[in-house]
């Protein structure tokens, strides 16, 4: 039931200690505007990396080559380290049953792309089907490279987005023929990419036409893989871990590079990577959640403390209260009251003003780590109730001290 006259005494009380109580609420409300930050940061770190490693398929793996660096069972270091056809194939026989995307790719960079008089420099990577999975690429018009293209070595092209701003100005690509130094392709599609204008700024062909157009032969830059993915994510990890070595060894015992050349063969395990990044993520938000529960403990206890010198100052009259009839439980009831006010109110503020601040803020903050750092308003609601239980906590052991004042020895109080 909605007592007036205890309302009146609190705000009656709280108007003759201003100061006081305003200090105690900005620590409390302190506490809630340093939690909402931070997890609003937190936050945002997790979608920036997660964008980060959304350019690619999560649980990805790719091989490359390089130089040895190292001399081995008779061989000079300087050796540049060749794949071939051969090695993905070799690779699949091996592995296929653990693996769930696949694909060699042969890269030419800054290929010269011209379409009715509109000329531009991309990547050119040839590819198999496979490659749209493994890229995370979603086709905004056409289809992507089928089998069909690589068996018959088609000369077919998926060009990115920013190919086709850049060529066809509003023109719809598909069906249209671009040039790729004097060779004509036919364009089936266009693609987007999660990494953005620097993923699209590429096309697709398939592996056997690139290597058939620029005297490629069977000679191929990378092999990418996407590991099949279990339930259990560090299951996952472990088999991912154990290809990646797999993949490693088997190409240095061919090619006879030494065991510990780590520039020769080189590979990227993105499952893994991805697990230590979360990993850090995890640890950086259990920081955060520390930093601002002690920071509302402070303000908490600081609720605590002002009840504590609120009973103290109002001993004799809690003493009269208690000689002409009031019971323990309306004493108790009283300063809780007050206690769990002060706390609510500083509370709501704090997150109000964290939230805003998040919103006005944040769009300023982002970059490539961060991307729209916002708090969970539902988490954010339940540390606010969860800092009222701990208020009224905090007001209960002043309130029982109260309720245990004796009204002649209250009276007595000066």
């Amino acid at each position: 039931m909605f007592d007036v006259e205890r309302w009146q005494e609190i705000f009656e009380t709280i108007g003759k200690n201003k100061l006081r109580t305003f200090l105690t609420g900005l620590s409390v409300a302190s506490g809630i505007f340093i939690l909402v930050i931070l997890l609003g940061f937190s936050s945002g770190i997790q979608k920036g990396v997660k964008t980060q490693f959304e350019q690619d398929a999560t649980n990805s793996i790719r091989i490359g080559t390089r130089v040895t660096t190292k001399g081995y069972k008779g061989l000079n270091p300087g050796r540049r380290i060749q794949l071939r056809n051969a090695d993905f194939e070799e690779l699949n026989r091996k592995y296929g049953d653990k693996l769930e995307f696949k694909t060699a790719l042969y890269n030419m960079w800054g290929s010269q792309v011209t379409y009715e008089g509109e000329t531009g420099n991309y990547r050119l990577e040839g590819a198999s089907p496979d490659q749209q999975f493994i890229e995370n690429a979603s086709l905004t018009s056409g289809r992507f490279l089928s089998l069909d293209d690589m068996e018959e070595a088609r000369k077919v092209a998926v060009i990115g987005y920013t190919v086709q701003k850049d060529l066809f100005k509003g023109v719809n690509p598909v069906g249209k023929m671009i040039s790729v130094y004097g060779i004509n392709f036919k364009v089936i599609g266009v693609f987007t990419d999660p990494g953005g204008a620097r993923e699209e700024n590429r096309f697709f062909v398939p592996l056997k036409t690139a290597q058939i157009s620029f005297a490629a032969g069977d000679r191929i830059r990378n092999i990418a893989y996407t590991v099949k993915m279990s339930d259990n994510f560090d299951e996952a990890v472990a088999l991912s871990k154990t290809l990646s070595e797999s993949f490693e060894r088997d190409i240095k015992e061919k090619y006879i590079i030494a065991p510990d050349d780590r520039s020769a063969v080189r590979v990227d395990n993105t499952l893994e990577e991805a697990k230590k990044i979360y990993s850090l993520i995890a640890v950086i938000r259990n920081v955060f959640w520390f930093i601002g529960i002690f920071t509302i403990i402070a303000g908490v206890v600081g609720v605590g403390n002002i009840m504590l010198i609120i009973v103290k100052e109002r001993t004799k009259e809690i003493g009269i209260r208690k000689a002409i009839g009031a019971v323990p439980s309306s004493i108790i009831g009283m300063i809780l009251q007050e206690s769990i006010f002060i706390t609510a109110v500083a509370g709501f503020l704090g997150l109000f003003a964290g939230v805003a601040t998040l919103q006005i803020l944040g769009p300023f903050m982002e970059n490539d780590f961060i991307k729209s750092p916002q708090v969970d308003f539902t988490t954010a609601i339940s540390t606010v109730f969860i800092l009222i239980i701990a208020g009224a906590v905090a007001g209960y052991i002043p309130a029982r001290r109260a309720a245990k004042i004796k009204p002649i020895e209250a009276l007595r109080e000066e």
